[in-house]
């Protein structure tokens, strides 16, 4: 800020020792500002934003400003001030950006001036002024007219710091993204991955469409979900956990390319990767293969880098990732072999014995009713996930922990399936679709009979849902991309909790 050397010192964010003291002569002033009329105006309105200043007058000489004299009206949240006698400086932020304001008592006339010294950090307020440069070349706002629109009853937090205490972050996102400008850009990145993804689907002639959230059935995934009971209907209803059966209905439908950017809720564990409320895009397409949605998957990942950051190389925890590079592919059983101490054949990796042994060895809970497909996927968890760093599509899991997914024609066993990881997270899921009415209903039985012996992830049987696959569904394939995690990965953001805006936490109290 301009006049740096001078006293008093520059004003920034109130020490937090004193809050109390420090809202409480807050209100004071807000009363003072209620006894004098509307303390809270809405006839202000801004034909400006920081950043569009900075823009287009920025590089502009301090000679050709003067000539000029470019005049704008802002608005925003006063975020410094220094105070000097007859002339006042202060920092304004609005959703663009930051730029200085000169306030001084020939320009705003002595009472603004005065007014504006007992402003507080904090504080919204509206601006209409001449930009100049000051003689270090900062581009200013000099205030013609200033008010005050909005009083800020509680301090932000020191501006030395700011808001460091993470759980406080979570908790009061407000202040996080007043005080934190990375929060600001996470969530500007989240809102172009969004855009890349739909911009890449409708160029491809996908519907996007809605389906509901509140559901008599929930299916999809295996999950344990969230339940409640609508009190019109009688009936018990549970949160989605997953779109897709609602999704592959209009595939039967007739709506062969279809997608949804949906949120999903799972009763299940809180983690640095989980959150019991996300965000997924599932898609499907008539008349295609996995292997179609592999590729889908790398384009849209692909396309949703570039918008967002401008490049498709990314880093995230000290890694580099090239999102331009082929995708490595294998299969669920190779991904196994190669991270395992010793040498397993396939046949070894398909004994339930073998298998149970080997995961005894590693402290694993087996359960009874866990087959040899079931205990595939958990040594892989084990041994190989950890390590799939670069982008890696593992493919070709057991049917038996693949439910909704086409069974090879060479090998009923295994599943046509997928699931795409980067730094050892997954962040797609996909797989030929089933689309065997009577299979469908078979695997139904099987995981219904699972929830009664107690497991709370296990599908229910949908009826309605075979019914729709009993007028037939074409040959499909679908996905789902986590859009939690890939902005995680393109913001290199270590926790869920820093993309989704307003995460479940526990009780304050």
């Amino acid at each position: 800020m301009e006049n740096k050397d001078q006293t008093p010192a520059a004003e920034g964010h109130e020490p937090a020792a004193d809050e109390n003291k420090i809202m409480a002569e807050r209100r004071a002033k807000l009363e003072a500002l209620r006894a004098e009329g509307d303390a809270y105006p809405n006839d202000f309105f801004r034909n400006e934003l920081a950043r569009r200043l900075d823009e287009n007058f920025g590089e502009m000489s301090k000679e050709d400003l003067e000539k000029e004299q470019p005049q704008a009206t802002i608005g925003g949240r006063l975020m410094l001030k220094r105070v000097m006698g007859k002339a006042s400086f202060g920092v304004l932020q609005d959703t663009s950006g930051r730029i200085q304001i000169y306030v001084a008592d020939d320009s705003a006339g002595k009472a603004n001036h005065a007014a504006f010294k007992h402003w507080d950090i904090g504080d919204i307020i509206g601006v209409s002024g001449i930009l100049f440069k000051t003689r270090t070349g900062e581009l200013t706002l000099r205030a013609h007219e200033i008010r005050l629109l909005t009083k800020s009853i509680r301090p932000l937090p020191e501006k030395w710091h700011g808001l460091t205490d993470m759980e406080q972050r979570y908790r009061q996102r407000y202040v996080d993204l007043i005080v934190n400008e990375h929060s600001r850009l996470v969530f500007a990145v989240r809102s172009r991955v969004v855009s890349a993804i739909r911009e890449v689907l409708g160029s491809m002639a996908y519907l996007e469409v809605e389906t509901p959230m509140l559901q008599p059935i929930p299916g999809g995934a295996t999950a344990r979900p969230f339940q409640t009971h609508h009190h019109a209907l009688d009936m018990d209803m549970f949160l989605r956990i997953a779109p897709e059966l609602y999704l592959k209905r209009l595939v039967v439908g007739g709506i062969e390319k279809v997608y949804e950017i949906n949120r999903n809720f799972r009763n299940e564990g809180i983690s640095t990767r989980h959150n019991p409320e996300f965000t997924m895009m599932e898609v499907y397409c008539a008349f295609t293969e996995y292997g179609y949605m592999m590729t889908l998957m790398e384009r849209v990942i692909r396309s949703a880098a570039e918008r967002a950051l401008g490049t498709a190389q990314v880093s995230y925890q000290g890694k580099s990732f090239d999102f331009n590079k082929p995708f490595t592919k294998m299969t669920m059983a190779q991904a196994i072999q190669r991270h395992a101490p010793e040498h397993w054949s396939d046949a070894q990796l398909r004994d339930r014995d073998f298998l149970a042994g080997k995961l005894r060895e590693r402290k694993v809970e087996i359960l009874p009713h866990h087959g040899w497909g079931a205990l595939h996927l958990m040594l892989f968890e084990t041994i190989a996930e950890k390590n799939l760093i670069e982008p890696t599509f593992v493919l070709d899991f057991p049917a038996e922990v693949s439910p909704l997914s086409r069974r090879k024609s060479s090998d009923p066993e295994i599943a046509e399936r997928f699931e795409l990881f980067v730094d050892a997270k997954e962040i797609a899921n996909g797989f030929s679709e089933l689309n065997d009415p009577e299979l469908q209903a078979e695997v139904f039985h099987q995981q219904a009979k699972l929830k009664d012996a107690g497991d709370h992830e296990a599908m229910f049987y949908d009826a309605d849902y075979i019914r729709a696959l009993e007028y037939g569904m074409p040959p499909a394939s679908g996905a789902g991309l986590g859009i939690d995690r890939l902005v995680m990965l393109l913001t290199d953001s270590p926790s869920i909790r820093d993309v989704i805006l307003f995460p479940h936490m526990r009780p304050e109290h």
